[in-house]
């Protein structure tokens, strides 16, 4: 289900890993019915824009549902930066698979602190362990869909200054681009040794199909 902002007529399909913090922190300010659906979701502390405009899968169904004059966008990111930064951040950062119970419990026989190359020649079995890394890790038409046509902006992460303006002349209010949750590390996927670029390279080939416009693929 899209985010939306209905006193505006926008609806964003949000996608992990692209700058969602910050722009559902930017919707925040301008949402008039912001203050009553914080309180309505109990007023929580950390990270309210993630409970109050949650992310969520793509339903083509809903997606065409929304009447002709809202305005749709999403923002995109190069899916081997993406995919890096659900290690960088998520794994490294925010240690999130020592919250996972699989491997808490010995379900999973996995590192809770795996190096890079590790990790993604094990992704899939990180996928399944912990819930937290499948949402991060899974392509990006998973959220976004596979018809990039279905929008009337597609923002890659770079251009997000150009968002705040055009989010500011549609609501009235001017933002200021605040960037939330950067991840840090500086791993970048020449870092990689060779047998983990190739264990990437078919997992990522179909986000980069999507996304050939706006990226290019370091790894054929």
């Amino acid at each position: 289900m899209a985010i939306k902002i209905k006193a505006h007529r926008i609806a964003y399909m949000a996608l992990p890993k692209a700058a969602c913090s910050t722009v559902k922190q930017a919707l925040a300010q301008i949402d008039p019915a912001y203050a009553r659906k914080f309180e309505k979701a109990g007023a929580p502390a950390l990270n309210p824009e993630h409970i109050i405009y949650p992310t969520s899968r793509f339903k083509p169904n809903r997606w065409e549902a929304l009447e002709k004059d809202w305005w749709r966008f999403c923002v995109v990111r190069d899916p081997a930066k993406r995919l890096i930064s659900c290690y960088t951040n998520r794994v490294v950062q925010l240690k999130d698979l020592h919250n996972s119970r699989k491997l808490l419990r010995g379900i999973v026989d996995l590192p809770m602190d795996p190096d890079p190359d590790f990790f993604f020649q094990n992704l899939a079995e990180y996928r399944r362990a912990a819930s937290v890394i499948k949402h991060h890790a899974l392509p990006a038409d998973m959220f976004i869909g596979y018809d990039l046509e279905a929008y009337d902006r597609v923002y890659p992460i770079e251009d997000l200054s150009r968002l705040m303006t055009d989010l500011g002349a549609r609501s009235g209010t001017p933002l200021v681009l605040r960037r939330k949750n950067k991840s840090g590390g500086g791993l970048a996927i020449a870092d990689l040794k060779s047998e983990t670029r190739d264990s990437l390279r078919t997992y990522l080939a179909r986000e980069y199909a999507l996304l050939g416009k706006y990226y290019e693929n370091p790894l054929q």
